[in-house]
């Protein structure tokens, strides 16, 4: 994309971490209080389509000093959201070199100040490997002549956080929690929309020197403490038998097993999870204007907003520096288990999107359509709508269309259509079709995402895993051939 155009005057905000948690709340943030807005990202094409008009994406990483020079071409203020937890091996290596090339290119290029989000904890104490890598960039930022705000944050609550994903995770799917004596240490825990208030907040601090502050919501509390609450919003009631015995190593595996965190993450948020992260300077509160909510309502705001777009980011989308999520076959892990596929295809978004318009109804699902009737026949066996609603308008769509037995949750023409299940399923499912490209060349992106209920849900999707893999490849393969076919076409029912 080419550069865009900022008149005198406007400082321009480059943002790293863009795909990732934080990153992706701060973008809307930034957008809507109208900053001008420059996105590194190592891969671009999976950001374009989030950002508004007056937002820049440009390829680079952190890794790669070279690529740094042009993305900080003009830039008055920079985030540094990245971190490299998800790598496969020696993570904090990977970290100090994207620090330092970050901190040097920045200072080359003139940026005014460097704004950092890392992890509470007590320098002078104990820490665990994540926790004093989190503290070491920022001094390694703060050792550049760019004057560096750094926060440093404990637990994050919202809708997608890693946190939050582990705590529903495990309250959900388990009546009976064996917990380590990790589950009674205490942490600050802290809303992300308090997060990201700070961040935006530090954009018109007036600063000369770099400063650390210390972030935390208003009450300190231990995990078990957040789990309880979380069950008491949800109205469960759970059980936690502590033991003393379960290593940081067997507590990662097992929460690899229970919640959406890969191992090899797991291992490193446990180490951290049993070291106190509170806030001991108050600082922030007299210099700022945010006043953190209490964990109620940070879980409360989190629940609000989970089943609302599940999630307006989640901390598994992020394409860190240092590692990918974990796939296999098209799966990727997490607390909601996704199947997501592409296909290229030749023509304009809106030619790949017409048959993705049509399906349903008379048109079918373009693959299989015996074996959707059949999911239809015994869903209705099970009392639940079957297929028999079909679809109100066999050419257009709108939110809240019955649709076999599916509804459209979203529905941007031309653009993006998510369908959310209303079969009966052992937890909640959606699949989703999106079309990005130009009027040469489209790609149309299919993901299928299922919410577990319990143990019976986990059997549910692995059961049908193969018969998944098969139906979904074949329908967008089809779905792709369609984007050939005419209008007066579109009644036929590919095989």
């Amino acid at each position: 994309m080419g550069t865009v155009p900022h008149s005198e005057g406007s400082h321009l905000v480059l943002l790293t971490g863009g795909t990732g948690y934080i990153g992706g709340r701060l973008l809307k943030a930034l957008e809507a209080n109208g900053k001008l807005v420059r996105c590194l990202a190592r891969r671009p094409q999976f950001l374009q389509a989030r950002v508004g008009p007056r937002t820049e994406v440009i390829a680079g990483d952190c890794l790669d000093r070279s690529t740094l020079q042009a993305a900080m071409a003009g830039v008055h203020t920079a985030y540094y959201l990245v971190h490299a937890m998800g790598a496969e091996r020696d993570f904090e290596e990977a970290d100090r070199q994207s620090a330092n090339n970050f901190a040097s290119a920045a200072c080359e290029a003139g940026v005014q100040r460097i704004i950092y989000l890392g992890g509470l904890g007590d320098p002078s104490s104990k820490l665990s490997s994540h926790l004093k890598s989190r503290q070491e960039v920022g001094e390694i930022l703060r050792s550049s002549k760019t004057p560096v705000i750094e926060f440093r944050a404990s637990v994050i609550l919202g809708s997608g956080s890693l946190s939050f994903e582990m705590i529903r995770a495990l309250v959900e799917r388990l009546p009976v929690m064996i917990c380590p004596r990790w589950v009674s240490t205490r942490a600050q825990p802290i809303a992300i929309e308090d997060v990201v208030a700070y961040l935006l907040e530090a954009l018109s601090l007036p600063v000369m020197e770099s400063r650390v502050f210390e972030i935390g919501g208003a009450d300190q509390v231990s995990y078990a403490d957040i789990m309880r609450e979380y069950s008491r919003q949800r109205g469960l009631r759970r059980w936690m038998i502590s033991v003393p015995v379960l290593t940081p190593r067997l507590s990662s595996l097992w929460l690899g097993l229970v919640t959406p965190l890969y191992a090899r993450v797991g291992r490193k948020l446990v180490e951290s999870l049993r070291y106190p992260t509170v806030v001991r300077d108050r600082s922030a509160r007299l210099v700022f204007s945010v006043r953190p909510r209490g964990l109620r309502a940070a879980m409360e705001r989190a629940l609000q907003n989970e089943d609302r777009e599940f999630a307006q980011t989640r901390w598994s989308d992020a394409l860190s520096s240092g590692g990918r999520a974990r796939l296999w076959g098209g799966l990727r892990f997490g607390a909601r288990l996704v199947d997501s596929r592409t296909v290229q295809v030749k023509g304009s978004p809106r030619s790949a999107f017409a048959p993705i318009r049509r399906i349903g109804g008379a048109t079918g699902w373009y693959f299989a359509n015996f074996l959707w009737r059949l999911r239809g026949f015994l869903d209705l066996l099970a009392g639940g709508v079957g297929l028999r609603r079909g679809r109100r308008d066999p050419e257009t769509l709108q939110v809240g269309d019955a649709l076999d037995f599916w509804r459209v949750e979203e529905f941007e023409a031309d653009r993006r259509l998510r369908l959310v299940a209303e079969m009966k399923v052992p937890g909640r499912a959606w699949l989703e079709f999106e079309v990005t490209g130009d009027s040469a060349h489209t790609t149309i992106r299919q993901t299928s995402t299922f919410d577990p209920l319990g143990l019976f849900g986990l059997i549910y999707w692995y059961g049908l895993y193969p018969f998944h893999q098969w139906m979904f490849a074949g329908m967008l393969r089809n779905i792709a051939r369609a984007s050939f076919i005419p209008a007066t076409a579109k009644s036929t029912r590919p095989a």
